[in-house]
């Protein structure tokens, strides 16, 4: 598994971006994948996951309604597509994949075992 996140840049307010994950390593072995956020100071958060097979996804308070997260099985790509973005989304955004199946919302971060290298999303006010 090696994962790779993409797509930051910077935007003004209510602007959009969308954040690539793939994997280029061989065959995926696990069940999920979920978007993280760092901001310095506060650690990693949680934005929302998706079931790789089925396509369930589940989002976090702070990213409902603004963002989706969609995935491209075929090319072992997981999206995350942000609009109306605030200054508060300005952090250095993760993509984590987890062997956990959920039916109830995302997974702990404890349970992602595969990390991937961030990407810088900054939005201006």
């Amino acid at each position: 598994v090696q994962l790779q996140a993409s797509g930051g840049g910077l935007v003004q307010t209510g602007g959009s971006l969308r954040l690539s994950c793939e994997d280029s390593g061989f065959a995926p072995t696990y069940r999920g994948i979920g978007w993280f956020r760092r901001t310095p100071g506060k650690g990693r958060k949680g934005v929302g996951c998706t079931n790789i097979f089925d396509g369930t996804t589940y989002y976090e308070d702070s990213a409902k309604g603004r963002f989706t997260i969609s995935r491209d099985n075929a090319n072992n790509t997981v999206y995350l597509q942000m609009n109306s973005l605030e200054p508060e989304d300005t952090a250095v955004h993760y993509c984590a994949a987890t062997k956990v199946y959920t039916t109830y919302g995302c997974p702990p971060i404890n349970e992602y075992e595969y990390w991937g290298q961030g990407t810088q999303v900054t939005v201006s006010s």
